[in-house]
């Protein structure tokens, strides 16, 4: 995955749970066709970096 693409799968992503508050049954649906599992991993590997650093600088 090009870094680039990463822009491109996070607006994706976010737009499809926006879709999901509205029709949870169809919003969920097309988040799981949407969404690969390594989009996934990325995705979660992000917040696991975002978390540790925002809770590293909060103990310092």
């Amino acid at each position: 995955m090009n870094f680039g693409e990463l822009g491109d799968v996070a607006v994706g992503a976010a737009g499809d749970v926006a879709g999901s508050v509205v029709d949870p049954k169809a919003g969920l649906g097309k988040l799981r066709s949407a969404v690969a599992p390594r989009a996934m991993v990325t995705l979660a590997v992000g917040l696991l970096l975002g978390y540790l650093v925002a809770r590293s600088r909060r103990h310092s």
